[in-house]
């Protein structure tokens, strides 16, 4: 049998297992801020252990990371978050690493469920049916957090142990910040190339910029007799946010639009998220926050849009006089672009024909995600593949296709083979 074969077949004998350990860590409900998280480090690193890899697992400051580029502000409650790498280093004839190095890199933490009855089974219940996993991160992205695990399990079964150093990182915060990641690098963690198995079935060529921030208006309460008394924070955030709507509509103009996103529509996008205000059904209200996500291009400092995001509140604000303030938290991500034609993305693509047979696509998200980190600031090239996420990822009902999640154990482990090569 060919090697193509002999993967594929090795990561589908270790179906059930993926299947099993991905409802597993799919059960572990790792919110933001809550016990979970660290539950599900516990989960990972007890993995990481069975496959044999050298395991650091540490309690990361995130303030300590606050003078580093690429760092967000906190959107936690907490400044200590769980951190773990496992790492792979030849041990046959040849113990010195010669191949090429390697980071495989996941996120654990999940966002919200949403209203949990609109659910048809309990969100971190796991529930297999019609081909799919079904629960609360598990096509984003405990999928392929699993994924690339079993990779390195399918290529030791195989007794294809790779010649190149292997750091296997589970990281929290990546929802909100990405300063999980952050703090591995900052830890010394480096590696020739980084594969983060996010649920994009295309290889990531571009990622946009992402900032959250939070909008505090101030108003006047009065009885609702006489309104005009009062000044209402919730009808001003709604008039601010439009003027900030009008700044998402102007970026997503054709003469605006950079090259790589001229094939989207709509690739610039803002979401009013959370708004929070009034104390009385019958009481102007006094003050209403917002939170609110902006996306921008990449090559845009994060200095230069917030600029833009401030002066165009400031337009927004003043035929009213609305009295507001703005703090910046969460995600200060700035956007990359890559080539589909660098070795890491070609590489990746010629994983994904030998096992699929079918071509690789490559295509620009509009969302961020870790690989910005190693794109960015620590000179690692760094891109996204992973299961197919065309089920409601953040949304209700989320799932993955299991078929997909095999094919990518065998697509990474093909992968993992050729980059790393084989220690002989």
């Amino acid at each position: 049998a060919s090697l193509d074969e002999r993967i594929r077949l090795a990561a589908e004998q270790l179906r059930e297992e993926t299947v099993a350990r991905l409802a597993a860590l799919v059960n572990i409900g790792s919110l933001l801020d809550t016990p979970e998280e660290s539950k599900a480090q516990d989960y990972m690193a007890a993995f990481m252990a069975d496959l044999g890899l050298e395991v650091d697992r540490w309690d990361a400051n995130m303030e300590s990371l606050k003078d580093l580029p690429g760092f967000s502000p906190h959107a936690s409650s907490s400044t200590i978050k769980n951190c773990v790498v496992g790492t792979y280093n030849p041990s046959g004839a040849n113990p010195v690493a010669t191949g090429r190095s390697l980071i495989l890199n996941g996120h654990v933490d999940v966002v919200p469920t949403g209203p949990a009855h609109m659910w048809t089974t309990p969100p971190f219940q796991a529930s297999v049916r019609e081909g799919r996993l079904f629960g609360r991160g598990a096509g984003d992205m405990k999928a392929g957090v699993i994924a690339m695990c079993m990779a390195l399990k399918v290529l030791k079964a195989l007794g294809l142990p790779p010649a190149g150093r292997i750091h296997v990182m589970t990281v929290l915060d990546e929802e909100c910040t990405g300063n999980g990641t952050l703090a591995c690098l900052a830890r010394g963690y480096r590696a020739d190339a980084c594969v983060i198995p996010e649920p994009f079935p295309s290889i990531m060529t571009a990622q946009m910029g992402v900032m959250w921030l939070e909008l505090t208006v101030s108003g006047c309460p009065a009885h609702v007799l006489d309104t005009s008394a009062g000044f209402n924070a919730v009808e001003a955030v709604y008039s601010l946010y439009q003027g900030l709507k009008e700044l998402e509509t102007a970026w997503n103009a054709d003469d605006v639009r950079i090259p790589t996103y001229k094939s989207f529509k709509h690739p610039i996008n803002f979401n009013l998220g959370i708004v929070n205000g009034g104390q009385w059904a019958s009481t102007v209200p006094a003050e209403c926050t917002a939170a609110i996500r902006v996306g921008f291009f990449p090559g845009t400092p994060i200095a230069d849009a917030r600029q833009s995001v401030e002066a165009a509140l400031l337009a927004a604000a003043g035929p009213r006089g609305i009295s507001y303030k703005v703090r910046y938290f969460g995600f200060a991500a700035e956007g990359y672009e890559s080539s589909p034609s660098h070795e890491l993305l070609a590489g990746l693509g010629r994983a994904h024909e030998s096992i699929t047979g079918q071509a690789a696509k490559y295509a620009p998200v509009t969302c961020t995600t870790d690989a910005r980190h190693f794109e960015l600031y620590y000179n690692i090239p760094a891109t996204c593949y992973g299961p197919e996420y065309t089920r409601n990822i953040h949304g209700i009902d989320e799932s993955v296709s299991l078929d997909a999640v095999v094919s990518v154990v065998a697509v990474l482990a093909r992968f993992i083979h050729d980059w790393c090569g084989v220690d002989a």
